[in-house]
This record gives structure tokens, C-alpha cells and sequence, in this order.
């Protein structure tokens, strides 16, 4: 009943899907972990498809963005408001201006969120993690104002094992973090063409325009945070600071990717995880703005 309880919503033509993932690297050759052997189940709908009735839904007329945009006071002052009125949404934005491929094409941002969550009301203290989206288009007031501009696209998979010598096994912790990654990137893929080649879609408004997605923020706490951006637990996810010197102390540098890559290909597990905070031994298809 409740399964056709959620499929009834306004979204509810978007409907689930789920895939397996299993670990499938060397095991041991007795007393084999749960957890190697076991099957994770994450459950998702197509963010391509949510995103298209987000765009077309006329009840957000006059009330999304089309384009990036910069506003002013009378004296001249800065205002920003929307997520459209920043400075990373121009910048995008200016970029797929100057490709002759991407020209003219509407940007829309694809930000998201995920929380583990303790469920205990009727359910025994369920955990579920879901996974949240939204589009940078719309007005902050419609994503405040509870009008299905915030839609749940995934629960992820939350391994546990019965041992508390596995709970702290590397072998484990690094399958839990690359389950999380891999995850993230198969529920994703359906909006991957769509980053490059110009995708057209109706709007609110009624007309069809060509978009270009991009992946935006995603919005979590510091330890997803650094599951997110591969760093060791204390390191700052977006700078190379260290663990007791976060307040600003000693010369650290801005993390992205071409510097991380460089690191890993030059530098052994363990120095990257000592001096610079990297867990550098997992794979990584996707990167975000880290909030």
C-alpha cells in the first residue's frame, strides 16, 4: 500500500529501479566476511527524468531561472539571492556561452544531498540514506515552500558488518567508501550526455528550450563531506589543511582535481594519507562543490 501510495505522487510516473553491488576483490581463503559475499541493493529513479518534470512543470512559471544573472541595488551593491545570481552559475554559464557546441544552450544545475537517517517510529530503528535532488533554477522561495522542488532520488546501501573486527578492517572501510562512490555515479549516469551535447526539454513556461546539466553542490555534513571528497576523517575537504591546524594556521592550498591526480600518480598510499589527507586508493568519477 505504501508503494502505491508513492507512486501515485506528482512524480510518481518516475518510477524505481534498483541495482546490486557486491565486492569483488581478492578474499580470503577461509572464514570469508559477511560482507565480502553479501549483496548491497540501492534503490533510485532516473534523475533525468525528475529533472524534465521539474523544468516543464508549470506551476514553477515565473519562478526559475533560464539563464545566470547578476543584480544591483540603486547604489550599486551586489544582491544575491538566487542560485542563479551567483558567481559559480555565471561562470558555468559563460562557459558554455564561448563553445560554439554549447552556445546559447540553458545551464541547469544539479544539486544535491544525501543524510543517513535513524527511522524509529513503527520501523525498529531503520536506517535509510537517501539521496536528494534539486535544480539551481528554481527560486529559493519554491524550494522552501514544500512544491516538490526537492525530490528523493536514491536510498544507498548502508553496509554493516556483524564483527567489530571488520567494522574497522581496511579491506571494509575501503569498500564502504567506494560502494559510495559507485553508487552515486550509476544513479547519475543518465544525465552524463546531457553535460556536453545540448539535451532539448520543455520549460514551465511552455517553451522548449536546449539545456546543458551540470553537477552543482551537494549539500552534507563534514563526514560525508570527506567521503565525498576522498579525505582522510579531520583533513578539510576543500583545502590541504591538517588535522589541529584548520583555523587558518601555516600555507595551504585550495584542493581540486588536476593537483589531487598529480598527487596520486607521484606519491605511494601512505604518504598521501600522511601529508596530505588523500585516501587515494579509491575511484572517482564524479566531483562536486562541496556545502
Amino acid at each position: 500500500q505504501l508503494y502505491k501510495m508513492i507512486d501515485s505522487s506528482v512524480m510518481g510516473d518516475v518510477k524505481w529501479q534498483s541495482f546490486d553491488v557486491k565486492y569483488s576483490g581478492p578474499r580470503p581463503q577461509h572464514d570469508v566476511p559477511g560482507w565480502m559475499s553479501a549483496g548491497y541493493e540501492v534503490w533510485y529513479r532516473d534523475p533525468l527524468k525528475i529533472s524534465h518534470w521539474m523544468l516543464a512543470n508549470p506551476d514553477y512559471n515565473g519562478e526559475i531561472d533560464y539563464c545566470a544573472k547578476q543584480e544591483f541595488t540603486p547604489d550599486g551593491q551586489r544582491r544575491l539571492k538566487d542560485f542563479m545570481s551567483g558567481d559559480w552559475a555565471w561562470s558555468q554559464s559563460s562557459k558554455i556561452a564561448t563553445d560554439p557546441n554549447t552556445h546559447g544552450s540553458t545551464f541547469v544545475p544539479v544539486i544535491l544531498g544525501s543524510d543517513k537517517t535513524t527511522v524509529s517510529v513503527g520501523t525498529g530503528h531503520n536506517e535509510y540514506y537517501p539521496l536528494y535532488m534539486m535544480l539551481g533554477n528554481h527560486h529559493n522561495n519554491v524550494r522552501r515552500a514544500h512544491r516538490n522542488a526537492v525530490a528523493v532520488i536514491g536510498f544507498l546501501a548502508i553496509p554493516k558488518s556483524k564483527s567489530l573486527f571488520y567494522k574497522d578492517d581496511v579491506k571494509f572501510r575501503k569498500f564502504r567508501r567506494q560502494l559510495f562512490h559507485v553508487s552515486i555515479s550509476r544513479i547519475l549516469r543518465s544525465l552524463k550526455p546531457g553535460m556536453t551535447i545540448p539535451e532539448v526539454t520543455l520549460c514551465a513556461d511552455g517553451a522548449f528550450r536546449r539545456v546543458i546539466y551540470g553537477l552543482g553542490p551537494y549539500i552534507a555534513d563534514y563526514p560525508e563531506q570527506a567521503l565525498l571528497a576522498c579525505i582522510v576523517q579531520g583533513w578539510c575537504p576543500k583545502c590541504t589543511a591538517r588535522r589541529g591546524s584548520l583555523e587558518g594556521d601555516g600555507i595551504n592550498i585550495r584542493r581540486w582535481c588536476e593537483h589531487t591526480e598529480a598527487l596520486v600518480e607521484s606519491l605511494d598510499l601512505g604518504t598521501l594519507w600522511d601529508e596530505y589527507g588523500i585516501v587515494g586508493d579509491i575511484v572517482v568519477c564524479i566531483s562536486f562543490l562541496l556545502l
